[in-house]
């Protein structure tokens, strides 16, 4: 893993302007190492001037120290070894200097000016004297070797330093630049990583809620139905025994109708599971990089998956409204329209709704006549249920619990498919659920 750029944004842990102590040691050498030659280099330049040696020496020393502030003001270090220049000393500080002004953040013009002025003095200083070595016979070459050597050895004290500086200052820049790539790159890993957690936690949540609704849908419809059988079981058991028989035969099915779904539903959970659980292996580190790309992979998947199980259809409403029928509650259905396939989704939840409105009618109006429509339309599915006042009191419910679930379950069924639902008493003193939903 990298580090942040916090951590390379340190505070200096050197003294005055130096971020290292190490830069501090090199620095101070450069300027000791400067100083003496430029104190020694002194000694012929007061000969030359007619001062005191002394003098020179101490004018060396001084000059020569100014080195040690290269990384502070380049600029400066580069002026004064210009400066020095026809006095012959400083030729360390001229150097190092235009190495480091042309490695540090200044504007290419402010560069290239302070080099051509460096190589224009230090060429003319070296044409004179060596025009005047020939002059004194020092030199008995021709007249071709002073403008060749004043153009070497200015090149030579010039170009190389600068070169070597533009070098190490763009490779600098270019290992910054990708070194706050890849501190972007880290918190976007980290950001998405984040995000995909939350759609992660989003996903499960949403299907935690699907599957209690499904749950719900499965469990209440089927075992109210054996509820309101039990207790016609109960009250014709010694009265009419092949009744009961009959009302026990459709209790036994009923529930058994229930366990397989709900095995249905727990089995595909269950292969859903297991299947991470072999997956399961010692946790091995790896790159952040690789963490948010699984992580962004496996939000997408979790946000996507959807367990399946094969719900109901409405081929099987008539069967649906049978059982209600035999439950002792007095139902008509209606289908208007066209038979035609419809998707499974759709299918589903005009099915559910339907059972989930009889449960309705079972739990809170035991005995009331119920009517059940169904609408083929050319865009649209419509279904209504619809029951009339329940009849007295005392009859009106087989004390079946209610979670206040049913409502909000069939609606958030029906608004997921971009469809209406619609709920709420007649004036008649009954109750009606009508929805409506695209047919694609």
């Amino acid at each position: 893993m990298t580090t942040t750029g916090e951590d390379h944004t340190r505070a200096p842990t050197g003294p005055w302007w130096w971020e290292r102590r190490r830069g501090a040691v090199l620095d101070i050498g450069l300027g000791l190492a400067s100083a003496v030659e430029c104190g020694a280099e002194g000694v012929p330049f007061a000969r030359d001037a007619g001062v005191p040696l002394w003098l020179g020496v101490v004018f060396g020393l001084l000059a020569g120290s100014v080195l040690l502030v290269r990384r502070k003001w380049p600029v400066a270090v580069v002026l004064v070894a210009i400066a020095v220049t026809p006095a012959q000393m400083g030729f360390l500080m001229g150097i190092v200097g235009l190495y480091t002004l042309a490695a540090c953040e200044l504007p290419r013009r402010v560069i290239v000016a302070l080099a051509g002025m460096s190589l224009v003095g230090t060429m003319i200083v070296t044409f004179v004297r060596v025009r005047q070595d020939m002059a004194r016979g020092d030199l008995t070459l021709g007249d071709w070797f002073v403008p060749f050597a004043a153009v070497t050895t200015s090149l030579g004290l010039t170009a190389p330093p600068l070169l070597l500086g533009l070098y190490v200052g763009a490779r600098r820049r270019l290992m910054e630049s990708l070194r706050e790539r890849a501190d972007s790159l880290e918190r976007e890993l980290q950001l998405l990583a984040e995000r995909a957690e939350e759609r992660a936690e989003w996903a499960r949540s949403e299907e935690r809620t699907r599957i209690a609704r499904e749950m719900h849908d499965v469990v209440a419809h089927r075992v109210s139905l054996m509820v309101v059988h039990a207790a016609a079981l109960q009250a014709v058991a010694r009265k009419d025994p092949e009744k009961a028989v009959r009302n026990a035969a459709l209790v036994g099915d009923m529930g058994r109708q229930a366990l397989t779904e709900l095995r249905e539903m727990l089995g595909v959970l269950r292969s859903g599971d297991s299947g991470e659980a072999v997956r399961r292996v010692e946790p091995v580190p790896v790159p952040l990089a690789a963490v948010g790309a699984a992580a962004a992979e496996a939000a997408s998947k979790a946000a996507g998956e959807v367990v399946v199980v094969d719900g109901p259809c409405l081929s099987e409403l008539e069967e649906l409204v049978g059982q209600s029928a035999a439950a002792g509650m007095v139902v008509a259905l209606s289908v208007e329209g066209e038979l035609r396939s419809y998707p499974a989704e759709v299918e589903q939840t005009a099915y559910r709704v339907v059972q989930e409105a009889l449960t309705n009618v079972h739990k809170h109006a035991a005995g009331a006549k119920t009517y059940v429509r169904l609408a083929h339309r050319a865009a649209e599915l419509a279904m209504q249920v619809e029951n009339d006042s329940p009849p007295e009191p005392g009859s009106a419910s087989a004390g079946l619990p209610s979670g206040g679930n049913g409502l909000l379950g069939m609606r958030e069924r029906v608004v997921a498919l971009g469809g209406v639902f619609v709920s709420g008493p007649t004036d008649a003193g009954g109750f009606r659920v009508s929805a409506v939903i695209p047919a694609a």
